[in-house]
């Protein structure tokens, strides 16, 4: 009968424990409040933390910034906007009507029959139109080949790296921003593959064509005034920012006195922020166009542009914000709500039953689905830090690497389910020697 008192007695101390736990707090602690100030903070910087990263991204490493913008190089709209400025340019230096007209001046000079000389006035404006329809036809031709895809790659290159220097006040640098902040492609290029293509095709007056010095945006002036000081901020703060915020979020978790509860706001207020992010990106959209367009370039064209740039960060703001859903979900499980009571306990008899299942039919895990079992919330825990940690350190996030991460710890946390190994409860004893007795 000793040991029955003495189960009896564990009980009660369990049933007291339970009562205190579920206890309502009446008054906030000073470790709640801390808790509370460095989980906003975290939830606030998430946002800059996630900004500063794309920004070292796209500024700071020149084979990203490349693989932005090269995709341009094929947009129908961004060629359309390039062969004019470059017809344009080409116009500027060429004047095709004095061109014609010397030709055919010098025609005159032959003394042709009336008829001829009077073919002659009526062929010399189709002969300029002709003209510019072809260096227009061939303009836009050289724009939409592969060798405008490589020109405009090659010349995205040098000019990141002419801008790098730039935002880093390196001396002796070539390319200095104006005023007005303006990032330009050089059309000198472009223009001269026109020469050589004009060239090929018997195109005497292509010789005509001087050296052409002209440049056209690629990035807005107004973004650049502040290019300078977030290319600073992204080369200091880009890569550790993130991790301070991961840093903030474990401290917050661990002062609050509800762990669960602490960790479901805090994620629930990252999906908030990151969606309000991505709902601001768009209002900023129409904002960059009415900026740029028609003053810089078309509409369309700038529409391209921006959705060109911020498509990574497009894609790590749905990313992040459904890393917050997903950890939501799962504090809101590990909570002591009875709903999530409830879940889990289905979960658990689930899981149980397919347990029992396989012990009855001589598969049991041993010794080692115990030790499973006692450690199950450190090992869960564990994948989760080994899952976050794993999306900061392959950046920028996608969608992809969380969906992946988060059917990796479905799986972990099915195989613990079906490896740990419970031992009985006390309540179960104690019910059968309340029966004996």
């Amino acid at each position: 009968m000793s040991e029955v008192e003495e189960l009896r007695a564990r009980l009660r101390a369990l049933e007291q424990e339970n009562a205190a736990l579920r206890r309502p707090q009446r008054r906030l602690s000073a470790r709640s409040a801390i808790a509370g100030i460095v989980l906003v903070v975290a939830v606030l910087v998430a946002p800059i933390a996630a900004m500063g990263t794309w920004a070292r991204l796209q500024l700071v490493d020149a084979d990203r910034f490349v693989a932005t913008f090269a995709p341009l190089a094929a947009d129908p709209d961004v060629q359309d906007f390039v062969a004019d400025q470059v017809t344009a340019a080409i116009d500027e230096q060429v004047d095709l009507d004095a061109v014609v007209g010397d030709l055919f001046d010098g025609l005159r000079a032959l003394d042709l029959p009336p008829r001829a000389e009077s073919a002659l006035g009526l062929l010399q404006a189709p002969a300029a139109s002709g003209l510019s329809s072809l260096i227009d036809g061939v303009v836009h031709d050289v724009v939409s080949s592969r060798q405008f895809a490589d020109i405009w790659a090659e010349t995205l290159r040098f000019t990141h790296e002419r801008a790098v220097a730039i935002l880093q006040d390196e001396p002796g640098t070539a390319l200095q921003l104006g005023d007005d902040g303006v990032l330009s492609v050089d059309l000198g290029v472009v223009v001269e593959r026109v020469k050589e293509e004009l060239a090929a095709r018997g195109a005497g007056f292509a010789d005509l064509i001087p050296v052409i010095d002209r440049t056209i945006p690629v990035v807005q002036a107004d973004a650049l005034v502040l290019v300078r000081t977030v290319y600073q901020v992204a080369v200091t703060a880009g890569f550790w920012l993130p991790w301070v915020v991961l840093g903030l979020v474990v401290l917050g978790v661990l002062l609050a006195v509800q762990r669960p509860r602490a960790l479901l706001w805090t994620s629930l207020g990252f999906a908030v922020v990151f969606l309000l992010l991505a709902a601001g990106m768009g209002i900023g959209r129409g904002f960059f166009i009415g900026a740029v367009s028609p003053s810089i370039m078309t509409a369309a064209a700038a529409g391209s542009l921006f959705d060109q740039l911020t498509a990574l960060l497009g894609s790590t703001i749905v990313a992040l914000a459904l890393v917050g859903m997903l950890i939501a979900i799962w504090a809101w499980l590990a909570g002591s709500s009875r709903s999530a009571s409830t879940v889990r306990g289905v979960v658990e008899s689930g899981f149980g039953a397919v347990r029992a299942s396989a012990e009855g039919h001589g598969l049991s895990t041993g010794r080692f689905g115990e030790v499973v079992d006692r450690y199950r919330g450190a090992i869960l825990i564990a994948g989760m830090a080994i899952g976050v940690l794993v999306l900061l350190a392959t950046r920028p996030v996608t969608l992809g690497a969380v969906i992946g991460v988060a059917i990796g710890l479905l799986v972990l946390a099915i195989l613990v389910e079906l490896i740990r190994r419970p031992a009985p409860s006390v309540a179960e004893p104690a019910a059968v020697l309340t029966r004996e007795g």
